[in-house]
């Protein structure tokens, strides 16, 4: 019988008091893995209640109290790290590397959290005037929310789970309806490291769930990562109410080759970067522009590389690229191919003719790549998620710029040069958060902020490093004066 996915709501699992369910499926095998419940306003009112009730006591605790929950719960993820890849795969599809590399990015997010103690420190000035002292402290907010999507179902809840509550608030999550196993397991951990009831909670659902969450007055910030469309609904409901919020959006993602690059090594992270997690990822690369004479070279090599992509299920050793993770991904990506024959660009390996033997009801495209394909194109200017490259024509460096800033998005970009003048120029002028040099995926380490500029960010704190603490945290001032 399969398993309805419960919530964690005050330290125990409930059953939601909602009757729908959906279903969660493997994209590859189509096998069904579990029902997850679209819980009601009642579940969510619950959760944010418990995390009200909890919120005082945690926040009382010590910075380094809280720290030693952290540090048990990393290690119980790491005790779990194959188990938690294997879900990822099943559930997401990645390859079992990506799954692995899923789940490392969010352990450090972990390991971060336990710096907490010397992160939440304020500040003191001596006799800002005769006989008065001035501080600063840094204090928890309440009641956190995070609304994570299907791409990373272990990485992005904890890029925002263990930076709050390390600060002292409470925490809701909401994951993915698509995903929501992999949520579980990482709940089901927090739950083993012993953490207070009601400080960590999971409520499953749909976009209701979320409404709920983000019109509620007893939640003081949410983090969000998902379409553009929604991060925009996200940050204007939250400011509505009143909350902090980080809504992480859309991408499109360019990444420059120039001349003199090292044409080996450039290939295989523009195809890692491209079909890396069957392209589903906010970082991949998607409009590729080789400048002048690289053209050519470029596009014959990344050809032939393309076209030996093997496709497969995740846990299959041989496999080097997975399927999309949902039937709706699949015929979004199908669209947009048929989208950029009708405008006229020129297909050049259609992914549409790759079959996966082993797995045929999987939702399998192969490695689909365009040329002649021009800036009033929709393949051009929308994020596709799939495994999909367009090639662009730059005669120099400045164009090759112009074409990277002139989408709407500027989530990352990428330049592959050996001159030093050039990748200095490139990361000035090109209007993008992340910046790559010589690197396909531009992927902060979880102390540096996770950027975003343009319609890929909504906010002004980021995910990640100092921009988290100050995130979920603000500021008290006390000015002092004894007589």
């Amino acid at each position: 019988m399969v398993e309805v996915l419960k919530n964690y709501i005050n330290g125990e699992w409930v059953e939601s008091r909602g009757t729908e369910v959906l279903d969660v499926v493997n994209p590859a095998t189509l096998e069904l893995l579990a029902k997850v419940p679209k819980s009601t306003k009642e579940d969510v009112e619950a959760a944010i209640r418990a995390a009200k009730e909890a919120f005082w006591e945690w926040r009382c605790a010590p910075p380094a109290t809280r720290a030693r929950y952290l540090y048990e719960y990393r290690n119980l993820l790491d005790e779990h790290f194959e188990e938690l890849s294997e879900w990822v795969v099943k559930e997401h599809g990645k390859t079992l590397d990506e799954g692995r590399g899923d789940i490392k990015r969010g352990i450090e997010t972990v390991e971060l959290s336990t710096g907490i103690p010397a992160m939440m420190m304020g500040d003191i000035e001596w006799d800002i005037a005769k006989d008065i002292d001035e501080a600063y402290y840094r204090e928890p907010l309440g009641v956190c929310v995070g609304l994570t999507p299907y791409n990373f179902p272990v990485m992005i809840p904890l890029w925002f789970l263990p930076m709050a509550i390390a600060c002292g608030n409470t925490f809701i999550l909401k994951p993915s309806s698509q995903v929501p196993i992999s949520a579980v397991k990482i709940i089901e951990l927090a739950d083993e490291a012993g953490f207070p009831p009601g400080v960590v909670n999971l409520v499953n659902g749909s976009r209701d769930v979320a409404d709920v969450l983000l019109k509620s007055r007893d939640v003081k910030a949410v983090s969000f990562v998902g379409s553009t469309k929604v991060a925009r609904h996200v940050y204007k409901t939250a400011a509505e109410t009143g909350m902090r919020a980080q809504c992480q959006g859309q991408a499109k993602n360019f990444i420059t080759i120039m001349p003199d690059a090292d044409l080996k090594n450039t290939i295989a992270a523009c195809i890692t970067s491209a079909c890396g997690c069957a392209g589903q990822r906010c970082l991949a690369g998607e409009n590729f522009v080789p400048v002048g004479e690289m053209y050519e070279p470029f596009k014959k090599a990344l050809l032939e590389a393309a076209s030996k992509v093997k496709l497969g299920y995740g846990l299959d050793p041989e496999t080097q690229m997975g399927p999309l993770a949902s039937e709706d991904q699949y015929n979004k990506v199908l669209e947009y191919i048929q989208k950029g024959i009708d405008e006229g660009a020129t297909l050049l390996l259609d992914g549409r003719k790759v079959k996966c033997e082993k797995y045929p009801k999987g939702y399998f495209i192969g490695p689909t790549i365009f040329e002649d394909v021009t800036p009033e194109m929709v393949i051009f200017k929308e994020e596709i998620f799939g495994p999909f490259m367009a090639l662009i024509r730059a005669k120099d460096l400045d164009e090759a710029i112009k074409l990277t800033n002139s989408v709407i998005y500027g989530n990352a970009a990428s330049i592959f040069t050996s001159n030093g003048g050039t990748a200095r120029e490139f990361t000035y002028r090109v209007d993008a958060g992340n910046i790559g040099i010589n690197i396909g995926v531009a992927a902060p380490i979880a102390f540096f902020p996770f950027a975003g500029y343009k319609e890929s960010f909504f906010g002004d704190l980021h995910g990640q490093g100092m921009d988290a603490v100050e995130f979920y945290t603000q500021k008290k001032v006390a000015i002092t004066r004894w007589f």
